[in-house]
């Protein structure tokens, strides 16, 4: 089970406000900066836009997250492969369960895409806040973008030392923002207060109707203010559901306060183009410097919660068998649950630079955001509502439906940002949706192709060979996916080059649907000679496996697995087999002595 931290009821809010809402939290920075780059400030616009801000954040992330969707959990843990799992459970139809599958493996790749475009623009707009400094105003882009590249290498390169002792700095740091965002909003609506009409939602129906076309394209810049809402639920494993709902009360007053304290100070000054730093700047200009320190601060530890869920992501995608092997390293002897996957750090990194340097600044980069965030909403709506539906909750079903109709209206909002960038978001996510869909694909045909055969008829082979072969002392462990079929290299191994051990143990590893729990037993004995040893983990275990074999008292002497040699023409397998090539096999994830090691190589025709 994964560290919950102190029970404590304030602890745990703190340490939420650290791990959950530090992307959300980052918001302000340049929610409302962008929105008023497309539509004039005049007041009634700033109230109306205030209005849609208000009621986002409460369908999208109030209702759509903190009620609906951390109702929905296994053990206590939420995100898209769980929704997935528990929506599986009720499909009687093999054609609904696939497009269960392919739902789950687009949100999989969204998030990917959200996670290249929350460091980037969350640091580059932190980073802009350097302009309103006497001195930098004449600052260039180019510098900027250099600056802001500089913490994203650093903050990148860091994540193999492990964050286990800065995570516990992260909560309180927060907070401080989220005070600041608080104090800083009530003193501008002091000035403002008719900004407070906003929170009632005839202002936002007015501005729609008013505005028509532009309205309903003001809505893609909207959800800006929401995105990392969908952490409320990813990251509810980590810290349990009461934690993050409680913080999440506090952190859409201090939310709501702050866009109604910029919409404040909009109103009285229009003519504003970074509007919360030029709103800190205005009220207190000794302390300008100390919040733009903290303000980058709250961005770089925004994009490590989204780093440490991406690495959280992956490894449950390779572990249930739709993403390959990719390297695994633990950075915490005592917290399993904190690991570095370095191909998808470094992947992250330069996507994140890319961007940076493709876009230049923050509020061009908000043209490329929001596309993958409304589409993991509406990935996880549609999912919510079909499992409230199944589960006869027909209350909760009629409103998930609901906020999925909103979802869908934000998502064609989004589309037209496509043409203007939008497409890289699209670009990206295509990299892992594309990965998964070949690995998937090509380990079904490569299984097909390897012919395993059935355990009846290899007894009768295996029983006549261990009889009258010469038997090598000790133990060996083969490794197989289950134990009704005999993998060829193992037929190989034993029939071909007659290696027989007088203790052969058939190991096969089973990913259970629970996302936690670990136990490794005997499966009974198949012949002289021939045993069966299965372990059943959960989907978000991290475990050692040689410390459980030890545990069963298995000391194996050798360890047999297969490897497949692929010869194909076909473009697609070429790709296939590259990914296999390139990553480390089944023995070398889970880091199994190298010294006992023989790998058998089948050559397969795909």
């Amino acid at each position: 089970m994964p560290d919950r931290g102190n029970n404590h009821p304030v602890k745990g809010i703190i340490n939420s406000l650290g791990v959950v809402f530090g992307d959300i939290g980052t918001s302000p920075i340049y929610t409302l900066t962008v929105i008023f780059l497309i539509t004039k400030p005049t007041e009634t616009n700033i109230i109306g836009i205030l209005s849609l801000i208000v009621w986002t954040l409460i369908i999208l992330v109030t209702v759509e997250y903190a009620w609906l969707a951390t109702s929905l959990s296994r053990k206590g843990e939420g995100g898209t492969i769980v929704l997935k799992e528990l929506l599986v459970r009720f499909l009687k139809s093999g054609r609904q369960a696939a497009f269960v599958s392919l739902l789950s493996f687009i949100g999989i790749s969204l998030l990917v895409g959200d996670g290249v475009i929350t460091p980037a623009i969350s640091i580059l707009s932190a980073v802009e806040g350097v302009l309103l400094i006497p001195g930098f105003e004449s600052t260039t882009p180019d510098t900027l973008i250099f600056i802001a590249g500089a913490i994203a290498f650093i903050l990148f390169a860091f994540q193999k030392k492990g964050t286990g002792k800065v995570a516990s700095a992260f909560g309180p740091i927060v907070l401080v923002w989220f005070i600041v965002l608080t104090i800083s909003g009530v003193m501008s609506i002091s000035h403002a207060p008719s900004v407070l009409k906003a929170v009632n939602p005839y202002y936002a129906v007015q501005f729609m109707t008013h505005n028509g076309i532009v309205g309903f394209f003001v809505l893609s810049e909207v959800i800006l203010c929401a995105t990392g809402g969908e952490a409320l639920y990813a990251d509810m494993g980590h810290l349990g559901r009461l934690p993050i709902v409680r913080a999440w009360y506090f952190v859409f007053i201090a939310l709501t306060l702050n866009y109604l304290g910029q919409g404040a100070f909009l109103i009285r000054h229009p003519e504003a183009k970074n509007v919360l730093f030029e709103m800190i700047f205005s009220q207190a200009q000794i302390l300008y410097i100390p919040f733009l320190i903290l303000s980058i601060t709250a961005t770089v530890i925004a994009s490590q919660a989204m780093i440490s869920g991406m690495f959280s992501v992956v490894y449950q995608g390779i572990i249930t068998h739709i993403l390959p092997m990719f390297k695994v390293d633990y950075t915490s002897r005592e917290i399993r649950s904190q690991i570095y996957i370095p191909a998808v750090n470094w992947f992250l990194l330069i996507s994140v630079i890319f961007i940076m340097i493709e876009f230049k600044e923050s509020a061009r980069l908000a043209a490329a955001y929001g596309l993958a965030v409304t589409g993991t909403m509406t990935i996880t709506g549609i999912m919510m509502t079909w499992i409230f539906y199944l589960k006869h909750r027909y209350v909760k079903a009629s409103v998930a439906a609901i906020v999925t109709l909103v979802d869908i209206i934000f998502l064609i909002s989004n589309m037209y940002k496509i043409p203007h960038g939008g497409y890289w978001s699209i670009v990206i996510a295509a990299v892992p949706f594309v990965m998964i869909i070949i690995y998937t694909k090509g380990q079904k045909r490569l299984y097909r192709a390897l012919r395993p055969l059935d355990m009846d008829t290899f007894l009768t082979s295996y029983n006549q060979i261990y009889r009258e072969c010469w038997r090598i002392r000790g133990t060996a462990l083969f490794f197989t996916r289950s134990t009704n079929v005999v993998h060829p290299y193992i037929i190989h191994t034993m029939f071909r080059n007659n290696i027989i051990y007088e203790d052969n143990i058939l190991f096969t590893l089973i990913i259970s649907n629970e996302p936690f729990g670990v136990s490794g037993s005997f499966k009974g004995e198949f012949a002289p000679g021939l045993r069966a040893f299965v372990i059943q983990a959960g989907y978000m275990e991290l475990f050692d496996l040689e410390e459980i074999l030890k545990k069963a008292g298995i000391n194996e002497k050798t360890i047999f697995y297969g490897l497949e040699d692929i010869t194909t023409s076909n473009f697609v397998w070429k790709i296939f087999s590259v990914i296999k090539k390139l990553t480390p096999t089944f023995v070398k994830f889970y880091k199994l002595p190298a010294n006992k090691l023989h790998g058998v190589v089948t050559r397969i025709e795909m």
